[in-house]
């Protein structure tokens, strides 16, 4: 009797998860483990979602392995530590609602910059969003968009003449 016992526990051992097995039987630990390592249950949940998605693209190798529930937890950690090294510097939420970096001032102001930054060709967008809003030298700038450095110049130029031309209010708001 207890060899068929034992039978059917190795039969059922042997038996291969389904994915879904898997994610209900490991789901809360994963979950514990992985709040454990972010310190954080909203990052934790992201991160153990990521983990399952890996395994279930790669669902015919765990379903091999010896010990799917800890291929996933492997998963989990690589995931984990490589998500640290990519962010070492953290992000932090607003606690208002409002985007720091965008600017402040007269909204319509706004709107009709991008409207006549949007009459350009993209090349000249690229220059003078480079230069003068990320206040970049000319010299990077040619290096990001392909162009010499006296090119650069001269596009920067060309395209400030042209929304001043078309667009004479944007002067005078500024």
């Amino acid at each position: 009797m207890t060899d068929l016992l034992a039978d059917e526990a190795v039969a059922v051992v042997r038996r291969t998860l389904t994915f879904e097995e898997l994610v209900h039987t490991t789901g809360e630990r994963m979950l514990r483990t992985a709040v454990l390592l972010t310190g954080d249950r909203q990052a934790a949940e992201d991160l153990v979602q990521s983990a399952y998605a890996q395994a279930f693209a790669r669902w015919r190798l765990v379903s091999r392995a010896n010990n799917p529930a800890a291929y996933t937890r492997a998963i989990l950690t690589r995931l984990f530590l490589s998500d640290r090294r990519r962010k070492r510097v953290p992000e932090l939420p607003l606690l208002d609602g409002t985007d720091a970096s965008a600017p402040q001032g007269n909204p319509a102001l706004r709107v009709s910059l991008l409207e006549a930054l949007s009459t350009l060709p993209p090349r000249d967008r690229a220059v003078l969003v480079l230069r003068y809003f990320h206040d970049l030298p000319v010299a990077e700038v040619a290096a990001q968009t392909g162009l010499s450095e006296s090119a650069c110049r001269t596009r920067s130029s060309r395209a400030l003449a042209r929304l001043r031309t078309s667009f004479p209010d944007l002067a005078d708001e500024s």
